[in-house]
């Protein structure tokens, strides 16, 4: 699961910290093996035309192709460096947000009045969860699996209990 408690809520800790970040199937070090096996096969076809004149009209293609790729996966990692921090003490529930673009965004509430709402339906992705305190209400784990979510939302309902 892409989300982790520290420790866990249970009677004996009223004082917990959740932190959520977004699911990677790639990670650096498998980029950097994914990034070597993708140049060595374009070499193969590039090793039948080396020499000839042939080559500089399909190098460009085979360049641009790889350089999109490592392009492409490093936007795809950058968008991804979410981390969402939910820290809650005997008297409030404080949740910083990190995006991607170096910016915080923080919510705080009283504790006992924060309520964990589930949206099925209707919100922005399936299995939306939002917490609601004070006057302002936050999303939360938007990024997760729909299943990651639900079972989520289990949790932070009997956390907040």
């Amino acid at each position: 699961m892409p989300y982790e408690w520290n420790p866990r809520p249970t009677d004996h800790h009223t004082n917990w910290r959740l932190s959520l970040w977004p699911y990677r199937s790639l990670l650096r070090k498998d980029f950097v093996i994914f990034m070597g096996g993708t140049a060595s096969l374009i070499l193969i076809p590039l090793m039948a035309v080396l020499g000839t004149g042939a080559m500089w009209y399909v190098l460009p293609f085979f360049v641009l192709m790889f350089s999109g790729l490592w392009w492409a996966i490093n936007v795809s990692y950058s968008r991804g460096e979410v981390l969402e921090e939910l820290s809650v003490d005997n008297t409030t529930a404080h949740l910083v947000r990190n995006n991607p673009d170096g910016s915080k965004q923080t919510w705080q509430a009283n504790r006992y009045w924060v309520t964990v709402q589930f949206h099925p339906k209707g919100g922005p992705v399936e299995n939306y969860i939002t917490l609601r305190g004070g006057d302002r209400e936050v999303e939360l784990g938007a990024f997760l699996d729909v299943s990651e979510r639900a079972a989520l939302y289990d949790d932070l309902k009997r956390a907040f209990r």
